[in-house]
């Protein structure tokens, strides 16, 4: 080999491994949110989210109550009928039961329910970490039976809920991937 060919190969390698580096550098943030990440989600945001979230609670109750309608039928059939008044009420009870269970894990597991998620959201505490199971279930608890509670943040010059304000918590603007 003559000494030119060397070189070229290696500033070939160099580039290589530099456009390698680079690409390792690339953010999965879109660019136009890249200034966002970190900030408090404002509330329209936050609400979007919420409705994802009823909308996935809501799939998990029909769902629930289909199956457990589909084997009173198929063990009773001549006696089946459709819920009564009492087991309508007794509906609405667990399904504020299963959202307060569905939030409380989803913050305390990832930081992040599927309306977080894909709104590229992140509930953290104080220290701006990942919530503890007791302090992500006292928030699930107080957003599921207090909603309303949601839109101080059209008020609030931090965009905090009450449930932020009271359990010191926020709603920040996080598309990266965590491994925790």
């Amino acid at each position: 080999m003559r000494p030119g060919e060397t070189r070229t190969r290696r500033s070939s390698d160099e580039r290589v491994r530099a456009a390698m580096t680079q690409a390792r550098k690339v953010s999965p943030v879109p660019q136009e949110a890249r200034s966002f990440q970190g900030h408090r989600a404002g509330l329209v945001t936050r609400l979007i989210a919420a409705i994802l979230d009823g909308v996935v609670v809501l799939v998990m109750m029909v769902s629930a109550y289909l199956g457990w309608a589909a084997m009173k039928f198929l063990l009773s059939p001549r006696s089946f009928s459709w819920p009564d008044l009492h087991e309508v009420l007794v509906s609405v009870v667990t399904g504020l039961c299963v959202a307060t269970l569905y939030l409380a894990t989803t913050w305390a597991v990832t930081g992040r329910s599927y309306g977080c998620k894909v709104m590229g959201l992140r509930v953290v505490n104080f220290r701006e970490q990942r919530m503890r199971p007791v302090g992500a279930l006292l928030r699930a608890i107080y957003c599921v039976f207090f909603p309303i509670g949601l839109f101080w943040c059209a008020v609030n010059r931090q965009n905090r809920s009450l449930a932020d304000v009271l359990l010191r918590t926020s709603v920040i603007h996080d598309w990266e991937i965590h491994h925790h």
